[in-house]
């Protein structure tokens, strides 16, 4: 949820990162970090073990905000403390989103792992002012045309598709079967893509998440098909979002309808399909919601809302950058400072976890999709939601006996400290008969 990275890279988003050195053993080697002494490595490949742990003593040695070093020791600011992501999310004039004004450019070399999170593009996601809000607005406006009605009808049918494919199996892999196709394969439909576009277009995506040559020829091949689309849409303009966006009075040129198209693909895709295996995940393994399969629903929007605060897809967000000197926390941060958006971390800050979550529909406190003016635009997250719910029902009524295939402890997440998500979600039940396939009835006795 919240925003994605920049559409040019985003095949770093699920690559391992590395792990904090243990608080307390003096500052690392290297370059070292210009506002604090003794600041933690915030990668290596056991941070993802257990972020709530992790959150949990970052916060006690250092309060709401930690400084950190990124891969390779540049440094930056973590915050993870709930008011003080708040904060910051709340004030642009005082924590901007363009990354041109970092002052740790010098220290960054052209291949660093974590250039497509910083690395500016004319998009949305690093304009400012009324720049931005012509931009988000014109986006808001297209997504909010899209009938809901409409949304629940496409991705059911992309589910029932999809569940047609293992459906007869009696076993399948949740993640790269499902969660992580369906949002796309929907994104695909409301952008009005050709059918026979559209498993290509999912083939690339694949690719772009990956690392080396593949993933830049899958991106400029996806960029190409976006070029294309807006092209065609302007010469015939249809119902669906690219129409709105390139004859949305804002006036976007076709550069920046194709690049925010990508940024709204993006968004949609990973953080969605992970957001859709966590709750599968919860909800095959929490025995609270078992005994609700059959017939309560609200038993979904729970796993839903619990999810966003205790496994959000997107548990770190780079970031925002310091406009002047100030304190935040009780850290002295200077101006061009990078700050990581802990996310997570303030979802789980001890002031704001709630009680419990079955009030499921009311509690929408937490910060998955971010806050403030590049906050996820209204209705991003309300579509999002109702895709990752009809996606969890489908699933869930097609597959009424479906049960984990391994204890849950086996479950491994990916070692991201980005993104929160499976690399599996393997899961038995009973073999089920495609309806196209079944025979058609007879009027012959038995």
């Amino acid at each position: 949820m919240t925003q994605p990275v920049a559409p040019s890279a985003a095949q770093s988003a699920t690559q391992p990162v590395p792990a904090p050195a243990p608080p307390g053993d003096g500052p690392p080697p290297g370059r070292g970090h210009p506002g604090h002494p003794q600041p933690v490595r915030l990668y290596g490949p056991h941070v993802a073990d257990d972020p709530a742990e992790l959150y949990r003593t970052l916060r006690e040695r250092y309060g709401p905000v930690v400084p950190i070093l990124l891969d390779g020791d540049v440094p930056a600011w973590f915050v993870l403390g709930y008011r003080e992501v708040n904060h910051v999310t709340s004030n642009p004039r005082l924590f901007a989103r363009d990354c041109r004004r970092w002052n740790a450019w010098d220290l960054i070399p052209g291949d660093w792992p974590l250039m497509p999170y910083v690395g500016w593009t004319p998009s949305v996601m690093f304009a400012e002012g009324p720049e931005h809000q012509r931009r988000a607005g014109a986006i808001g406006d297209a997504l909010d045309e899209v009938s809901r009605a409409e949304l629940v009808t496409v991705c059911r049918a992309e589910a029932d598709k999809l569940i047609d494919e293992f459906a007869g199996a009696g076993e399948a892999d949740l993640v790269a079967q499902y969660s992580h196709r369906i949002p796309l394969l929907v994104v695909a439909r409301l952008f009005g893509l050709p059918g026979a576009d559209i498993p290509v277009l999912v083939q690339d995506v694949a690719e772009s998440l990956d690392v080396g040559d593949k993933a830049i020829a899958a991106h400029q091949r996806i960029h190409a098909r976006m070029q294309r689309l807006v092209q065609d849409r302007k010469h015939l303009p249809r119902s669906d979002v690219p129409s709105r966006l390139i004859h949305h009075p804002a006036g976007l040129s076709d550069d920046e309808v194709v690049i925010d198209l990508l940024v709204v693909m993006a968004a949609a895709q990973q953080p969605t399909g992970n957001w859709i295996g966590n709750a599968l995940r919860l909800m095959l393994s929490d025995d609270s919601f078992s005994v609700t399969f059959q017939g309560n629903r609200r038993s979904v929007g729970e796993a839903l809302s619990e999810v966003l605060w205790e496994d959000t897809p997107t548990q770190n967000f780079i970031g925002r950058w310091a406009v002047h000197d100030c304190r935040l926390g009780d850290q002295r941060v200077r101006r061009g400072d990078l700050l990581v958006l802990g996310l997570a971390a303030a979802n789980a800050d001890p002031q704001a976890q709630p009680e419990s979550y079955s009030d499921a529909a009311a509690n929408r406190a937490h910060m998955s999709f971010g806050k403030g003016e590049h906050g996820c635009p209204f209705p991003a997250p309300e579509l999002a939601e109702l895709l990752a719910r009809t996606a969890v029902e489908a699933l869930l009524d097609r597959l009424p006996d479906v049960r984990l295939a391994v204890p849950v402890d086996d479950l491994e997440w990916r070692p991201s400290v980005w993104m929160r998500g499976l690399f599996t979600l393997p899961v038995v039940f009973s073999p089920t008969l495609d309806l196209a396939d079944a025979p058609a009835p007879t009027d012959e006795e038995p």
